[in-house]
């Protein structure tokens, strides 16, 4: 009897153990480099509603899943993949082109779960189930507005007033000649697109989306004397584009300024001018052929951008880049 005790004892502390385990549950993120949109598979199952560049995924409680990666820009190629991971942690995978131009998965880090930090601006995040969300129609629309850009008469009076519960600040700000003088004249029409994001089997198994034909899209943005190729619709404003160049100008090294760069073109349109006055703030060579090329995807004149020749000093680069260009794909 005696003996027998303890050896229960050890039995009952593995199956304690092994429960424990067994109960671990993980989160998966994953989310694209150059913000294209994709739906989310796990298993044969749907999980975002609605197509996403960022997707957190909750609660899975095995340690491999099959993933499937569809891409809501047609033209380009689903991903499929097995994937296997520690659990207990919250594992990243980034979505981006490799060195010929091919989408791939690549594992990114993974940190324990409870480390994990509260969901980024943006990311969707939904709890792992095996019954797909309904359903979805998505509808796009732009404003119609007309703004001209042009030489201000005289002073523009901007008025700013901050109410603080204890300091009461008021501010009163003159400012002249803000925007640049040659800017012209701008319109945008509205376009409305809509199409159903996915379709469900009736065994709750996904099947490829449903895409009603779109819209033709209006160009929202006109440069007078441009009639080439158009990366992006509309162009940051010019006085806005001046307190971003101010912002990254502010940063002593090299490395931070590309970082808060990148973060702003990421979300925004850039006329070739503006990427070359951003990549004159650096002094590398490497850096600035660096921000050239992860800007081109962002960028309204695309075939203006040979003007960025000029902010190098080695053949070398401009080589460089024109075969980085030739070989993008949006």
């Amino acid at each position: 009897m005696k003996k027998t005790l303890p050896l229960l004892l050890i039995i009952a502390a593995l199956f304690l153990n092994l429960n424990a385990f067994a109960q671990l549950k993980t989160n998966l993120v994953f989310f694209t480099e150059q913000g294209e949109r994709f739906t989310l598979i796990l298993n044969g199952i749907r999980q975002n509603p609605a197509p996403e560049t960022n997707v957190k995924v909750t609660d899975l409680i095995a340690p491999t899943y099959k993933v499937k990666i569809i891409f809501d820009e047609q033209g380009i190629p689903d991903l499929d993949k097995t994937l296997t991971f520690n659990q207990g942690t919250e594992t990243t995978f980034v979505i981006k082109r490799n060195n010929k131009n091919e989408y791939v998965m690549r594992w990114m880090n993974e940190v324990p779960i409870e480390q994990a930090l509260p969901p980024a601006t943006g990311q969707q995040v939904v709890v792992y189930t095996t019954q797909p969300p309904a359903p979805s129609t998505v509808t796009q629309t732009t404003t119609t507005y007309t703004e001209t850009y042009g030489e201000p008469q005289g002073n523009v009076s901007m008025g700013v007033s901050i109410n603080d519960p204890e300091l009461g600040v008021n501010m009163n700000i003159n400012v002249g000649g803000a925007i640049p003088s040659g800017s012209q004249a701008v319109t945008t029409q509205t376009t409305t697109t809509t199409y159903s994001t996915t379709t469900t089997a009736s065994d709750g198994y996904y099947q490829e989306p449903v895409r009603q034909q779109p819209v033709p899209q209006q160009q929202a943005y006109v440069m007078p004397g441009y009639n080439g190729p158009v990366g992006c619709p509309y162009p940051m404003h010019p006085s806005e584009f001046q307190e971003v160049k101010r912002s990254i100008e502010s940063k002593s090294f090299d490395d931070t300024r590309l970082t808060i760069a990148k973060q702003v073109i990421a979300s925004n349109c850039l006329l070739s001018a503006q990427v070359k006055e951003i990549m004159l703030l650096f002094t590398f060579e490497d850096t600035r052929l660096d921000l050239a090329k992860y800007a081109y995807g962002y960028t309204y004149d695309t075939g203006n951008y040979y003007k960025l020749n000029d902010a190098f000093t080695f053949e070398s680069s401009i080589e460089e880049l024109d075969e980085y260009i030739n070989g993008f794909r949006r």
